[in-house]
């Protein structure tokens, strides 16, 4: 099963498996300063474009923010995968901050630092703690969720 696994933001990490093989990244949308409000999620919607034949997308689920602003910004990131996924007939589902946590350190408070040492001891060496987010979420789908 082919899974794509997504820690959803401006610096967002990925995760994948494809035919038995992990690929995993951290990739930028930032805006530069002759960019419209939504030139990032137009790069982030062209970017997803290249994984169209997964069988299903799981990403990180936040229900509380620190900011409005964040909460925007989270909620066009999902509206996009959300949209993606319906175009190409892909289930996607998404999964609480805590539970991530809880699956792959043990603790469901688990810090960016614990998170990223879980991944080493897992032979896994990501760029930054999105990455290693998106390792995690992977893991999730592939042993709780994957048929």
């Amino acid at each position: 099963m082919n899974i794509l696994a997504l820690d959803p933001a401006t610096q967002l990490g990925w995760a994948a498996v494809y035919h038995g093989k992990i690929r995993s990244g951290s990739e930028g949308f930032h805006n530069s300063k002759w960019d419209g409000a939504g030139m990032r999620f137009l790069k982030f919607h062209n970017w997803l474009q290249q994984f169209d034949d997964v069988d299903m997308v799981v990403y990180e689920a936040v229900r509380a923010h620190n900011g409005v602003t964040a909460a925007h910004l989270y909620g066009a990131w999902i509206g996009i995968v959300q949209a993606f996924c319906e175009k190409n007939d892909i289930p996607y589902t998404g999964v609480d901050v805590g539970t991530i946590k809880k699956f792959w350190t043990g603790s469901g408070s688990a810090t960016k630092t614990a998170m990223i040492k879980e991944c080493r001891s897992r032979k896994f060496n990501p760029k930054d703690d999105n990455e290693a987010d998106a390792l995690a979420i992977l893991h999730y789908g592939i042993e709780e969720l994957a048929i």
